[in-house]
């Protein structure tokens, strides 16, 4: 039984759901509209203001997709209303990260600076204040597309566990190791 798949979803005041003849959901917001094509078996139902997603047979494969498909839905029915935001930041003396409108330019201790291209769909914004490392705020709508971009900033400087330095999410725990112990 997958509980996750037979959650209904509540859809609020100011969002639309269509769904096509060949299972595509397509859900327009106040802040953006996704798409997501769904697959042929499962069968998507509004009503009441609640969207439900049901599965024809008790499948391994079915249950599977039942419970992947409607918490894609529920993401962006979340994603056009209320949007995600991700926040990382950088740990580690000189590090330094600043945006002009898309262009995220980040500086992690190579000898040259990294520009970094965000999709026009995130939006990057940058702070560094005195006492606290920089951080590198992205949000967007699309829950899949803003994991995947602060994912990539995560990739230039992987968090090292000694001494803890790199590009981290904001409120992660990195497992620290102790290093070499002095010589007797």
């Amino acid at each position: 039984m997958s509980r996750i798949g037979n959650a209904p979803i509540s859809v609020p005041s100011g969002v639309t759901i269509d769904i096509s003849d060949k299972n595509l959901v397509s859900i327009k917001g106040p802040k953006g509209e996704l798409h997501q094509q769904v697959d042929a078996d499962l069968k998507i139902s509004i009503e009441d203001g609640v969207l439900s997603v049901s599965r024809p047979t008790e499948q391994k494969r079915h249950k599977a997709m039942h419970g992947l498909y409607r918490s894609l839905i529920a993401n962006m029915v979340t994603g056009v209303t209320d949007g995600y935001v991700i926040e990382l930041e950088l740990v580690g003396v000189g590090y330094r990260a600043s945006n002009t409108g898309n262009l995220l330019e980040l500086s992690l201790g190579y000898s040259h600076p990294i520009m970094f291209m965000v999709p026009d769909e995130v939006k990057v914004e940058t702070k560094s204040e005195k006492g606290s490392p920089p951080r590198i705020i992205l949000s967007s709508y699309d829950k899949q597309l803003v994991g995947q971009i602060a994912a990539k900033v995560r990739e230039f400087r992987k968090v090292e566990p000694y001494k803890g330095k790199g590009v981290r999410f904001v409120g992660e725990v990195i497992r620290r190791k102790a290093g070499k112990t002095a010589a007797k």
